[in-house]
């Protein structure tokens, strides 16, 4: 009993005059890994025009049932995307998704995306819903960048959601 006692105070000692490995989180954050599934992002064309055409393929691989898709037909006059419909609601409950991915594989255009961004913080169960508007990237930022960690490792995203259909 003696001896578990002195190799406990052992290691404590051992530790008690190293340096700490601390990282001062909000202003220091850090690098994830190129696998990381974070945050979901809605993709655009290069042309502004949304990827998504509705064809919620993406809420049924989700096995949480986190994704709601409701589609609409595209007006012609005002197109949304280049197909015959897009995604008129398209929200994401945040609380039940598990991050798994299926629903990047399941996308045929590549509209929905995990990128790796992982501050999902909310105070209320309506705020961990994610709607269309607060996923799709701006329409100046046409596809949308790649995560930063690739362009350092210069090396394309896996899927690739920057391909043009």
């Amino acid at each position: 009993m003696l001896g578990e006692l002195f190799k406990g105070l052992g290691t404590t000692l051992r530790y008690m005059f190293k340096q700490p490995v601390t990282v001062q989180y909000p202003e220091v954050k850090r690098p994830v890994r190129e696998r990381f599934r974070g945050r979901h992002e809605l993709k655009r064309f290069a042309d502004g025009k949304e990827r998504c055409i509705g064809c919620s393929l993406c809420a049924a691989a989700c096995p949480a049932d986190a994704i709601l898709v409701v589609p609409a037909e595209n007006d012609p006059d005002n197109m949304r995307s280049h197909g015959e419909r897009y995604a008129a609601t398209y929200e994401i409950n945040m609380l039940r998704c598990i991050f798994c991915g299926y629903c990047e594989d399941a996308c045929p255009t590549n509209a929905i995306v995990l990128e790796h961004q992982y501050e999902l913080s909310f105070y209320d169960r309506r705020a961990s819903i994610f709607t269309k508007e607060m996923l799709l990237v701006p329409e100046d930022k046409g596809h949308g960048d790649p995560p930063p960690i690739l362009t350092q490792l210069n090396r394309a995203p896996s899927p690739p959601a920057q391909i043009d259909l």
